[in-house]
């Protein structure tokens, strides 16, 4: 006897659905390094499409089993493919795919050199609207900010406090993670390390005074850099810094739309 499928019943409503699929698949993912060609860590994965009015429901299994046909580990070179595979199996005009993952590097403390590992928060999120592919690259980075005004009224020292900056951004080309991770870096007081030891700790709290950032200088000092970037045809830049003497955090953002040119064609 064939099994019912409700999923492909008419629906009387009328109503068409944006996004349907599945959230929090995790899978081992592979990404480019800058350095050492590809690092292997694990996403977590959301994969969705658009659900046509006619239609009672999409099917859930499919989703996982686009993700598990391209083996145990997803490249992100073959987000396209997966996306048009998406379109195909699930018979929908749009497919939209999220990744989020951490991403680390080593970095050496100031003065001791000192190897420590350092984890960032990364995601992708890509689409597939017809033919049309799209990617959205977003990146977190932790950093200290020394707070201007608390150096000049103060008699003795001056608050900082953990910044996170969050950069998403549009490219015609390839943008390497640790290339943004360097620019939000290089615009607070002081970057962040996971080990230091005392003259580490020295060099990085004067350093941090030397170089006061309110949130408004940061994202303004890392646009600048995203500005300048070939490649980059769209961003967004958020900073909030977790206050340590105010019981609230303060924010900034700038977004902007540079010179995109052409659109290059879709990936495959």
């Amino acid at each position: 006897m064939p099994m019912t499928d409700k999923q492909n019943e008419a629906d009387p409503r009328g109503l068409w659905i944006d996004k349907v699929g599945v959230r929090g698949l995790r899978m081992p993912l592979q990404v480019r390094d800058k350095t050492r060609a590809l690092q292997s860590t694990v996403a977590t994965v959301g994969m969705f499409v658009d659900l046509p009015k006619e239609f009672k429901g999409t099917h859930m299994s499919r989703f996982v089993e686009v993700l598990n046909s391209h083996g145990s580990v997803v490249h992100v070179e073959n987000l396209p493919d997966m996306l048009r595979l998406m379109q195909q199996k699930l018979r929908s005009q749009n497919a939209h795919l999220e990744m989020e993952f951490p991403y680390f590097l080593v970095k050496r403390a100031p003065v001791t050199g000192k190897e420590g590992v350092m984890d960032y928060n990364v995601r992708f999120d890509a689409s597939m609207e017809g033919s049309n592919f799209d990617i959205l690259l977003t990146v977190q980075t932790t950093l200290t900010t020394l707070c201007p005004c608390s150096k000049a009224i103060s008699k003795y020292g001056a608050h900082n406090q953990r910044g996170v900056a969050t950069v998403q951004i549009r490219s015609r080309g390839v943008v390497w993670i640790e290339d943004v991770i360097a620019m939000c870096e290089a615009s607070g007081s002081s970057e962040m390390y996971s080990l230091l030891k005392r003259e580490d700790e020295k060099a990085v709290t004067e350093r941090a005074y030397e170089n006061p950032v309110f949130v408004e200088d940061l994202v303004r000092n890392i646009a600048l850099k995203l500005n300048a970037h070939p490649d980059i045809t769209w961003y967004k830049v958020e900073a909030e810094n977790q206050e340590s003497i105010h019981n609230h955090n303060a924010y900034a953002c700038i977004e902007k739309h540079l010179d995109a040119g052409p659109r290059p064609p879709s990936p495959g």
